[in-house]
């Protein structure tokens, strides 16, 4: 099955959708409508069906959406490494907790979880 490439870049007004297999654009006012025109102009330039083939739909955001998506990204990634360090230092408490003889209901209480939640945790440490 061909795959033909959908790029489409926003104008003021429309998205502008190139295909580069068939060197040609076509327009379309939302972005819903981007993959049906694509499909149509490509369908139309090889005289074949719509769903004959395979479209890979690329969009061009702009230059500071971009920025912010990639800022989204970084802040996400140092979520998830706060959240396992966050982990490990809980792991830490509570297994320096059980060191000191404490049950694992005390455990829970003075760490604000159920005990079952501090048998898991000292469990693994």
């Amino acid at each position: 099955m061909d795959t033909y490439t959908a790029q489409a870049t926003r104008t003021e007004s429309v998205w502008l959708v190139y295909v580069p297999e068939v060197d040609r654009t076509t327009q379309a006012r939302k972005v819903a409508e981007i993959e049906p025109m694509a499909r149509d102009l490509v369908a139309v330039m090889r005289n074949v069906a719509p769903d004959s083939f395979e479209l890979r739909t690329e969009i061009e955001l702009p230059a500071g959406v971009r920025a912010h998506l990639d800022a989204v990204e970084q802040a996400r990634a140092e979520e998830d490494d706060a959240r396992r360090r966050a982990a490990a230092e809980l792991r830490a408490a509570a297994a320096e907790l059980k060191d000191a003889g404490l049950t694992v209901r005390e455990i829970g209480a003075l760490l604000g979880m159920s005990y079952q939640r501090a048998s898991q945790l000292t469990a693994s440490s």
